[in-house]
């Protein structure tokens, strides 16, 4: 069983190389940008987290969620054979430092490989963590409950369903209530390399509840990171190979009608909301073309934007920061909490920067 899985690892890894860079242009990777740094005056890595912490939430207290560990499809990874799993900081501390969450039994955390997350926080101030998982490569959502006095995660429910069939991210809205990005149309492997080399545009995003589960917005090229506006009108989605942020109006029924396109010059991840301000924080990938084919002695480089007014006619776009790869490799979100910057990657390392 192991040696099958390290086979399907290095098959993937294979046609990640060789094939998806040859179905992506050179353009859609950004194949030929190069970063100029823009450094932080107060950053330093962060201890214990080695292997990517691929997306970040923050809740209201300055507790912050970290999905690490991440494998995915033809992705290089410095952790091939350990499970990912839920890291959490507390940036109250004076020092923060980023511990393991213990997951309830009966969950499979043999095959935990977490993707996007969102909290959730309900009337009565139960903490519920949304979950994009990998299991063995499939795709489902995990719903957990956060209890801080064990600093543990309690698994409620795991959500399968054919309207999403390659999750990406997710922003929760309820208590087992959430929109999904499917970044892909299908879910098999070399379909997925089809849809990307025909410039399809099927990537959708998708309304789950325990009664109604639709598609709400499509057309994507590879619709990737999602968030929700502090006042709950809007969603932004990131359209990663697009180099794209849009913005949806969110109305009573769920369903989502587009109100803008903002174009950038990089491939967008996760996005994070400020609550204070409500600009938008991205973590990117200057050239796609490095993160898919890793090269060790040319790696991916970072990029943190912040965006501020995307309603109005000219919002504002700042690049927070950048690096060559030399300190930090494929960042894939930024995430802020009283004056302080998370900065997660798909399989590096995190920053923690003081602003």
């Amino acid at each position: 069983m192991q040696r099958g899985r390290v086979w399907w690892l290095r098959w993937q890894e294979y046609l990640n190389k060789y094939i998806y860079v040859f179905f992506c242009n050179r353009n859609r990777l950004k194949a030929s940008r190069e970063v100029e740094s823009v450094d932080l005056p107060n950053c330093h890595l962060i201890k214990g987290i080695e292997a990517g912490s691929e997306d970040i939430d923050i809740l209201p207290n300055g507790l912050a969620f970290f999905s690490a560990g991440l494998k995915f499809p033809g992705l290089h990874s410095f952790a091939p054979d350990k499970p990912g799993g839920i890291l959490m900081m507390d940036l109250k501390e004076e020092k923060p430092r980023a511990r393991e969450l213990r997951i309830s039994r009966g969950f499979d955390l043999a095959s935990f490989n977490p993707h996007g997350i969102s909290t959730f926080i309900d009337n009565d101030d139960t903490v519920y963590l949304f979950v994009v998982n990998h299991p063995e490569f499939k795709n489902t959502v995990e719903i957990f409950k956060f209890e801080e006095a064990e600093n543990s995660l309690l698994h409620l429910k795991t959500v399968k369903h054919e309207l999403l069939p390659s999750v990406n991210d997710i922003t929760a809205v309820g208590p087992a209530h959430f929109y999904a990005t499917n970044d892909h149309y299908f879910s098999d492997p070399f379909l997925k390399y089809l849809e990307t080399y025909l410039n399809l545009h099927w990537a959708n995003v998708v309304y789950y509840s325990p009664n109604e589960v639709k598609v709400v917005a499509e057309g994507f090229d590879s619709a990737n990171g999602i968030n929700i506006s502090p006042d709950n009108k809007y969603i932004y989605v990131a359209d990663v190979l697009a180099h794209e942020i849009h913005v949806l109006e969110k109305h009573p029924n769920m369903n989502l009608t587009q109100l803008k396109v903002l174009e950038l010059d990089t491939l967008v991840d996760n996005l994070s909301i400020d609550p204070s301000s409500g600009d938008i924080w991205v973590g990117c990938h200057p050239n796609g073309q490095k993160l898919f084919v890793y090269d060790p002695n040319n790696p991916p480089s970072s990029e943190v934007l912040r965006i501020q007014n995307i309603l109005s006619e000219k919002p504002t776009v700042t690049t927070v920061y950048a690096n060559n790869g030399s300190v930090l490799q494929g960042s894939s979100v930024a995430s802020v909490y009283d004056g302080k910057l998370l900065i997660g990657t798909l399989y590096h390392r995190a920053l923690y920067c003081e602003l």
